[in-house]
């Protein structure tokens, strides 16, 4: 891994958990009539701090976007995953709490779960691309999951619905992480000509809006410590079974590899629980009825 690669995902990791914090500051305000509508965009753009998130991850995506031109998505994605531990960061300065056990604990487990996957998986570009069955195959369980996932939590608000709304918020970021890099390719084989005639761009800015309104829908209806875990978890997952799955990237395969692996990738979901859980996080409690001038005024 190049120390190029590692400040532009760490850097992206940092603007992407700050945008977050700052987003859902705005997004528990909105009205709840919004919910998983687009018009909850609408309404949080008349917000300047909802506006400032946005910058943040904006740029924290053209960053991130730079690290996978460079690298193996199976690399870069851990490393993103880091944006919560900048979001635990931010949020500590809002509510004075210290990190204490879990936060200590969250911390190194996420920390080393990064360290051990990418050290015993040594993620490299080892075959080329796989053909279009694969491709879709996989695009579209993700997809499809993502759908199912916001059916029901559409169904179950305020209960599970956030937690539901991220993960599948989490799963489209991770195939559009996957088509970024496609898109990058091609920009680099045939310039912007083969990026206006590619269905993959398109597909970027879709998965993006898309997951945006989800993510926003699920901070509008709870506190970060419901909503971020979950989609912080499920990016990096989705991202990883995208390079493996259809991208060509290759992963040590042998029998201690693989079990570091896992055992790092276990330690990354569960460093992301305990720290998206902590008390840091602000509880943000939902107010029953809120209107859009509310939200414009905060």
């Amino acid at each position: 891994m190049s120390l190029q690669i590692l400040i532009l995902a760490v850097s992206a990791a940092c603007c992407l958990g700050f945008g977050f914090v700052l987003q859902q500051n705005a997004a528990q305000k909105a009205p709840l009539s919004d919910f998983l509508s687009p018009r909850i965009l609408l309404d949080l753009m008349k917000v300047p701090r909802w506006l400032g998130g946005i910058g943040l991850m904006v740029v924290g995506m053209a960053l991130g976007a730079m690290a996978l031109g460079q690298g193996e998505i199976s690399l870069v994605e851990p490393l993103l995953a880091t944006n919560l531990l900048f979001a635990l960061g931010l949020s500590r300065r809002q509510t004075k709490q210290p990190l204490g056990r879990q936060g200590w604990t969250g911390l190194a487990l996420l920390a080393g779960g990064v360290t051990a996957f990418i050290v015993a998986g040594q993620p490299h570009g080892g075959t080329a691309p796989s053909g279009p069955f694969r491709q879709w195959l996989i695009i579209g369980v993700m997809v499809g999951m993502a759908l199912l996932l916001t059916a029901y939590a559409k169904r179950s608000r305020l209960s599970a619905g956030p937690a539901l709304l991220a993960t599948a918020a989490g799963l489209l970021y991770g195939v559009q992480d996957a088509l970024t890099r496609v898109t990058g390719q091609r920009f680099a084989e045939g310039g912007m000509a083969e990026i206006l005639t590619s269905w993959q761009p398109y597909a970027v800015v879709a998965l993006g809006l898309t997951g945006l309104i989800l993510v926003q829908s699920a901070f509008e209806t709870a506190s970060l410590r419901m909503s971020l875990p979950a989609l912080t978890a499920a990016q990096p997952l989705a991202g990883i079974l995208c390079g493996v799955g259809f991208l060509g990237d290759r992963l040590r395969a042998d029998s201690g590899a693989l079990a570091w692996e896992a055992a790092g990738l276990a330690g990354i979901v569960v460093g992301i629980i305990l720290l998206g859980t902590h008390s840091a996080m602000p509880c943000g409690a939902v107010q029953p009825k809120r209107t859009a001038a509310a939200v414009a005024t905060t």
